[in-house]
């Protein structure tokens, strides 16, 4: 079950202050795209969120963006930010994150990956034994695929809740 567990759990990436990173022992973000800096295939950032990045890396975060999406969606996404990025990433498969900690010159210890998805984002990071911020995820996909993920996600989730992830970095 700890495969599937993330290190922290908070609804959205805005949540995600630079005390908590920092009492998470890390100073660096791995971040995904669709429903956690946008709705899914949007080229619109939720509200609020290239602030967010650019509070982060003032409060000396570095933040790479890394999606399984393609570099068409990817790098336009991630010039709104400033931000270097990765595509296709092939999450949960531990190369993308490794490529992501060599690219920003960090050890994956000081690595906090944000993510909505519990079978790539918290899976991937756990396999590259890097801890993880598991998001609510912000809108519906419409394709079959995600809606078994989101199916299977549903009692993952509910002992995430039940467990109270989280409370110790916020207490």
């Amino acid at each position: 079950m700890a495969l599937f567990l993330p290190t922290v759990a908070v609804d959205k990436v805005t949540d995600i202050t630079p005390k908590l990173i920092r009492s998470m022992k890390a100073r660096a973000l791995i971040l995904d795209v669709d429903n956690t800096l946008a709705i899914h295939g949007s080229p619109e950032p939720f509200e609020g969120t290239v602030e967010w990045t650019r509070h982060m890396r003032e409060n000396g975060i570095s933040i790479i963006i890394m999606s399984n999406n393609f570099k068409r969606r990817v790098e336009p996404f991630a010039a709104k930010y400033g931000l270097p990025c990765l595509s296709l990433s092939l999450k949960p498969i531990p190369l993308g994150y490794f490529r992501a900690i060599r690219k920003m010159g960090v050890k994956r210890s000081e690595v906090v990956v944000v993510g909505d998805q519990i079978f790539t984002d918290v899976i991937g990071s756990n396999l590259s034994f890097m801890k993880s911020i598991l998001l609510v995820p912000t809108g519906k996909e419409k394709s079959f695929s995600f809606k078994i993920r989101r199916g299977l996600e549903k009692p993952i989730r509910y002992i995430i809740k039940a467990t109270g992830r989280g409370k110790k970095y916020f207490d």
